[in-house]
C-alpha cells in the first residue's frame, strides 16, 4: 500500500461512517434574550449556550467502520466527545504548511478513536479485542493484505508516545510492535505485500534535542525574483517558514528513518534517514518509491512545493534508480489548469510487479499556451534501465488511473476551465492499442454522472478495479442524482459493450448507498441505509432476487422521543429561470398553518457552474437522516427556529463568460428567490430571517448584508472579505487581481461595509490555517463596520484553526450565535422598510 498518497475524494472507499445525529426538545422560542452587545474589552471567558444546544455538542458521535479486504469483517472505531481547550492549546508548531505536535512527532490532531472492536458483516456479531492500550487513542487503522492483522497508530498526546500496534484477528488480542513513530506526514506506517511485515517511519536513533533559538536574529529573511520568468501565481498560503530557525525545526521534526518491522516486532533499517514526503512499496515488494524534500526551502510556499528528490530504492534501502530531481516551485502560470513541469503524480502501477507511472505536462504547465497534447502519461518498469514508455497522450490534465489488469485500466482526465472530464479504457500491457472512450461529460452534470469504479484490495493489499466473478465486467457506484433527489446505485458494466446493468438502486423512503460487493456462491451488496427518522446502519442484501435485507449494525435514534423534524426538499426559481433547491426543516410539532411564521435561519455556500442547466439540477436527498450537528444550522431546530439548509446559490458563467463577473447579481437573485419562497409557504416573515455560512459561506453572508435588506441578521464564520488580500485567485476564481480588478473589487464586501445596515456576527479562529481566510480578514471587516456605524460583533477563538475543535470553542460559538439570533429575530421588525 502507498503510505502517503491521497486518493481523490470521489473514489470509492472501504471506510463507512454511520451517522447518528440528534433531534432535541423544542422549548418555547424566547420572546426576548439578553443583549449580545457586550463591549470588545468585556472579558466573559468561554460561554455555554442553552441546555438544548449543549446537548447537541455533547451527543455521542457515530462510529466509523473500515471493511476488511474480504469484506466479511469490519473494524469499528468509536470517536469520543470533543477535546477540551486544554488539549487543543497544547504546543503546536506551524512549519512549511504543516501543523506538528512536537511532543508526539505527529501531525496535530485532537480527535482519536477511544474504543475499537470487530463485527462480522455476515451475521453482525461483535468481537471484542483484549490487550488494547489504555487510554486508547487510535489515529489510523490499516488491515493487512491477508486480513490476519489490523494495524493501528496509537498516539497519546499526554505521554508523548507514538506507537504501532497490531491486532491478531484470530486471537482477538492486541500488542505493540514499534515505538517512536514519525507521523508528521501520513500515518507513519504501511503494510508490505504479503502481510508479514510493515514499512514504518521512525524517529532516527540518537537524534538529540530539537534546535533551540535564542531569539536573536541571525540576519534578514531574503527573497528575490527576476524579470523574464512570466506571470507566476502564488496563493496566500498559511503557516510558512519565516527564518532559518524555522527551517531547522522543520528538518528536525520531519526527519525519519525507514524501518522494516515484522509482525513479531523485529526491525531492520532501510536506507538512510531523510525528509520523506512519500515512501511506498512496489506490488512485488522488491522496491520502494521514495520522495524526499531537499533544500533550498521557501518562505513563500509550503512543503509540497519544495525541491524534491524522487528515487527507487531496492529492498535493502539502497538507491537503485533516480527518477527525478524536482526544483522549488514558487509559482505557477495563471489558471486552475496550471501545473508544474516535470514528473508529477508518480506512483506504482497496482497490477504489475514493479512499474512506475507518472504524468508530465507537454504545454509547459501553462493552460494559456495552445497545445493539442497537454499531458503525457509515462510508465517505466523494473529494473529501470530502459527509457520510459508513453502510455497515453491527453488533451487535458491527467487525473489518475484505476488499475485492473493487463488488458483493462480506467484513465481519467479533466480540464477545469470547461469542467469537462473524460474516462478512457486502456490496455496498460499494450500501450500501442488505441484507448476506448467510456464517457466525456461536464463534471457539473450530476444527472449524467455514471459513478465511480468500485475498488477492492488484491492479495498484495493494492486497491484495484473489482471485476465481476466471470471477469467480463466491473462495478460502478454513484450518487444517482435525479429530479427526485439523490438515489445511489450499483451498476455492472460489460467490458465488451460498455453497457450498464443496474443491480441496486436506492428506493424511497430510504437513502441507501452501496459500499461493497462480495462475490462467491451467494454474492451480496453491503450498503448503508437511513431515513428521516432512522440513523445510518450497515445492511447486506443478496444481489438479485427479492431476499430481505439484513441489518448488520443497530444504531438507534439518539433521542427517539423527539422524532419528528419535518424535512422537505423544495424547488423554486430564480428570476433568470435557474431552478434552485433547498432543504426546508421544520421543528417537531410545528404547524405553519396553526402556528404562523417562525424565525428562520438560512445557511448556504455558493458554487460556480458553466451551465445554467447543470446549476438547476437537484442537489441532495429528501430521505437522509435528520441529523442535528453543532456545526450546521440544524442545531437551532432545538430552539424552535425554522431552518433553510443548503439553498443552492449557483454562480453561472456560460461559454466564455466568467461566473464571478456577475457574482453579486446572481447571489442576490438566489437569496431573493429563497426568501420569497419561505415567505410564500408561510414558515417565515420578512422581518425575522437570518443568513449564515462558514468560509466561502461567510463571504456570501457579508455580501448579502452589504447588497440587500433581505435579512435581519447574519452569522459569518471564518470568512474572507477583502479579495485584494487574495490577489492570485480564490475559490474557483482563477484570474489574478490584475486581470480582473473590477471583479475582485465588486465581490469584496469590505468595499461596501458602509452599506451593511443589518447586524452581523463575525466568528474566526485565531490560528486559521486555511489559504485565504487569514484571521485579519474578520478583524478588518469588523473594524470597517464598526467605524462606519454598523451593528457587528467579533469573536476570535483562541487556538482554533479553520474548523473549530475544542468543546469550549464550539459551546461559545453556539452561545454567541444563539444570543445573536434571539436578539435580532425575537420579534418582527417594525417601522422598517426592507427590500
Amino acid at each position: 500500500m502507498t503510505m502517503f498518497a491521497s486518493r481523490r475524494a470521489r473514489r470509492a472507499s472501504a471506510a463507512l461512517v454511520l451517522c447518528a445525529g440528534l433531534l432535541l426538545a423544542v422549548p418555547p422560542l424566547l420572546a426576548a434574550a439578553p443583549a449580545a452587545n457586550a463591549p470588545a474589552g468585556d472579558a466573559q471567558g468561554y460561554r455555554l449556550p442553552s441546555a438544548a444546544l449543549q446537548a447537541v455538542v455533547d451527543a455521542p458521535r457515530a462510529p466509523t467502520l473500515r471493511l476488511s479486504p474480504r469484506r466479511d469483517l469490519a473494524a469499528v472505531l468509536q470517536t469520543p466527545p470533543l477535546p477540551s481547550i486544554a488539549q487543543v492549546a497544547q504546543p503546536e508548531l506551524k512549519l512549511a504548511g504543516l501543523r506538528i505536535n512536537p511532543k508526539t512527532f505527529s501531525d496535530s490532531r485532537f480527535s482519536f478513536g477511544s474504543r475499537l472492536w470487530l463485527i462480522s458483516t455476515v451475521d453482525g456479531k461483535e468481537r471484542q479485542i483484549s490487550g488494547l492500550p489504555q487510554p486508547l487513542s487510535v489515529a489510523s487503522l490499516a488491515w493487512s493484505p491477508d486480513q490476519k492483522y489490523l494495524a493501528f497508530n496509537q498516539v497519546d498526546p499526554a505521554s508523548g508516545s507514538n506507537e504501532l500496534w497490531l491486532v491478531d484477528v484470530a486471537a482477538g488480542s492486541a500488542r505493540r510492535v514499534a515505538e517512536r513513530l514519525n507521523s508528521v506526514v501520513g500515518n507513519g506506517y504501511a503494510w508490505l505485500p504479503g502481510g508479514g511485515a510493515l514499512l514504518v517511519l521512525q524517529r532516527p536513533a540518537g537524534q538529540g534535542a530539537a534546535p533551540v533559538g535564542d531569539g536573536i536574529p541571525t540576519g534578514p529573511a531574503v527573497q528575490q525574483t527576476e524579470a523574464g520568468t512570466g506571470v507566476r501565481s502564488v496563493r496566500t498560503y498559511q503557516d510558512l517558514l519565516k527564518n532559518e530557525h524555522d527551517a531547522r525545526l522543520f528538518e528536525y521534526y520531519l526527519q525519519a528513518q525507514p524501518v522494516r518491522v515484522t509482525i513479531n516486532g523485529e526491525s531492520r533499517p532501510l536506507g538512510a534517514a531523510g525528509l520523506y514526503l512519500g515512501l511506498s512499496s512496489s506490488p512485488d515488494g522488491n522496491y520502494l518509491l521514495s520522495q524526499r524534500v531537499e533544500r533550498p526551502f521557501s518562505y513563500a510556499v509550503p512543503v509540497s512545493r519544495f525541491p524534491r528528490r524522487i528515487e527507487v530504492l531496492d529492498a535493502q534501502g539502497r538507491v537503485a534508480h533516480t527518477v527525478a530531481k524536482l526544483p522549488l516551485v514558487e509559482g505557477l502560470p495563471t489558471g486552475n489548469d496550471a501545473v508544474p513541469t516535470g514528473v508529477r503524480s508518480i506512483g506504482w502501477r497496482a497490477d504489475a510487479p514493479a512499474t512506475l507511472v507518472w504524468a508530465e505536462a507537454q504545454d509547459g504547465g501553462d493552460p494559456a499556451r495552445e497545445a493539442a497534447i497537454r499531458d503525457a502519461v509515462l510508465v517505466q518498469a523494473a529494473p529501470f534501465d530502459r527509457p520510459p514508455v508513453t502510455l497515453a497522450r491527453l488533451g487535458s490534465r491527467y487525473a489518475g488511473i484505476t488499475w485492473g489488469r493487463g488488458d483493462v485500466a480506467l484513465l481519467d482526465e479533466y480540464w477545469w476551465k470547461t469542467r469537462q472530464v473524460k474516462q478512457w479504457k486502456i490496455a496498460p500491457d499494450h500501450p500501442e492499442q488505441a484507448p476506448t472512450l467510456l464517457y466525456a461529460r461536464s463534471e457539473d452534470d450530476r444527472y449524467g454522472d455514471p459513478g465511480e469504479p468500485l475498488l477492492q484490495p488484491d492479495d498484495g493489499g493494492r486497491a484495484r478495479l473489482q471485476f465481476t466473478a466471470d471477469g467480463t465486467g466491473f462495478y460502478r457506484v454513484g450518487a444517482g442524482a435525479s429530479p427526485e433527489g439523490d438515489r445511489p446505485f450499483l451498476d455492472r458494466v460489460d467490458l465488451a459493450s460498455g453497457k450498464s446493468e443496474r443491480l441496486f438502486h436506492s428506493q424511497a423512503p430510504y437513502y441507501e448507498a452501496p459500499v461493497a460487493v462480495t462475490e462467491g456462491d451467494a454474492p451480496r451488496v453491503l450498503y448503508s441505509r437511513e431515513s428521516n427518522d432512522e440513523p445510518s446502519n450497515l445492511y447486506a442484501r443478496a444481489l438479485g432476487g427479492d431476499a430481505a435485507p439484513v441489518a448488520l449494525t443497530h444504531n438507534t435514534h439518539p433521542l427517539p422521543q423527539l422524532r419528528g423534524v419535518k424535512k422537505e426538499q423544495i424547488r423554486y426559481k430564480r428570476n433568470d429561470g435557474v431552478e434552485l433547491t433547498a432543504d426546508l426543516l421544520l421543528p417537531p410539532g410545528y404547524d405553519p398553518k396553526k402556528d404562523g411564521p417562525r424565525p428562520l435561519l438560512m445557511w448556504a455556500y455558493p458554487a460556480e457552474f458553466k451551465s445554467a442547466d447543470d446549476a438547476s439540477q437537484v442537489i441532495g436527498s429528501p430521505h437522509r437522516f435528520n441529523a442535528i450537528s453543532y456545526w450546521g444550522p440544524q442545531a437551532f431546530l432545538a430552539k424552535g427556529y425554522v431552518v433553510l439548509n443548503n439553498p443552492t446559490m449557483p454562480i453561472v458563467g456560460e461559454g466564455d463568460a466568467e461566473p464571478n463577473d456577475t457574482y453579486v447579481q446572481q447571489l442576490v437573485a438566489s437569496a431573493q428567490a429563497a426568501v420569497d419562497e419561505v415567505v410564500r409557504r408561510g414558515v417565515a416573515d420578512r422581518g425575522r430571517i437570518a443568513v449564515g455560512g462558514h468560509s466561502y459561506g461567510a463571504f456570501m453572508t457579508a455580501n448579502l448584508l452589504a447588497h440587500t435588506r433581505l435579512f435581519k441578521a447574519g452569522i459569518a464564520r471564518s470568512g474572507a472579505y477583502n479579495r485584494t488580500l487574495t490577489p492570485f485567485g480564490f475559490q474557483a476564481e482563477e484570474r489574478n487581481y490584475w486581470q480582473a480588478q473590477d471583479t475582485y473589487l465588486k465581490m469584496s464586501p469590505f468595499n461596501y461595509a458602509g452599506d451593511i445596515k443589518d447586524a452581523i456576527l463575525f466568528i474566526h479562529g485565531v490560528d486559521d490555517n486555511n489559504s485565504g481566510t487569514f484571521p485579519m480578514q474578520s478583524e478588518r471587516m469588523f473594524a470597517a463596520v464598526k467605524g462606519l456605524g454598523g451593528n457587528a460583533r467579533l469573536v476570535m477563538l483562541p487556538n482554533e484553526s479553520h474548523a473549530y475543535r475544542a468543546r469550549e470553542s464550539i459551546m461559545t460559538m453556539l452561545a454567541e450565535s444563539e444570543d445573536w439570533l434571539d436578539r435580532w429575530l425575537a420579534a418582527p421588525a417594525k417601522d422598517e422598510k426592507r427590500r
